[in-house]
């Protein structure tokens, strides 16, 4: 129900008793249910009030969404967006098999090059699908930043992602004011909904700017 939608993000779900009565199993399975939906980070507990579906920017324990405005003015810096592509296009093969839409479909392409006090910290590449985010290109990205304004409209159900060491590509290095030699860190990340992927991106870093943190609590 909660892959689904009938329990939508912030949606107050059933009681333990009302789940116990629902599925005829005991009290004891419902809990230890609960509790392996929280640790995925697929439903919030409140004590006292109840149980509700979790907002699904944040997948997973391990995994959190992160929004590089969000990120930079958290470190007390300033962040600004220069927006050098924003335009709407057919799907090519390479573009339909990286975003899992079909050749030629609608899709919508940005490439937004993120810095922190004037220092390019973040280009993105991004592929939109058209029928998760109709309005995407009347937005200003100088403003709202594509994750922030996806999060919002089209809630995901899942992110994939990988990262690792490269180089740029000539495009890349020249937005980034880097030499092509210059290592990089690149995550590519795709998100999609209960029925349809929502979007595909290459975020490239320059190593020596850029570092992803995170935190362990067994």
């Amino acid at each position: 129900k909660l892959e689904s939608g009938v329990w939508p993000p912030g949606a107050l779900m059933p009681s333990e008793a009302e789940l116990v009565n629902e599925f005829a199993v005991s009290r004891m399975t419902v809990n230890r249910a609960l509790r392996e939906l929280q640790l995925e980070g697929l439903v919030d507990r409140v004590q006292g009030v109840g149980t509700f579906a979790a907002q699904l920017h944040r997948v997973s324990s391990s995994l959190v969404i992160r929004d590089i405005h969000e990120e930079i003015v958290a470190r007390g810096h300033t962040h600004h967006a220069t927006v050098h592509l924003a335009r709407e296009e057919t799907a090519s093969a390479a573009v339909a098999q990286r975003l899992g839409v079909a050749v030629g479909a609608r899709v919508f392409h940005t490439l937004i090059v993120h810095s922190e006090n004037g220092v390019q910290l973040q280009c993105e590449d991004r592929y939109v699908n058209a029928l998760c985010a109709p309005d995407y290109l009347s937005v200003d990205f100088t403003q709202v930043t594509p994750t922030h304004y996806l999060l919002d409209v089209a809630p995901l159900w899942e992110a994939r992602f990988s990262v690792q060491a490269g180089l740029p590509t000539t495009r890349e290095a020249k937005l980034l004011g880097l030499k092509t030699s210059d290592p990089c860190l690149i995550v590519q990340r795709r998100t999609v909904n209960h029925v349809m992927p929502i979007t595909q991106a290459r975020l490239v870093h320059p190593a020596g700017r850029y570092q992803i943190d995170g935190v362990f609590k067994p």
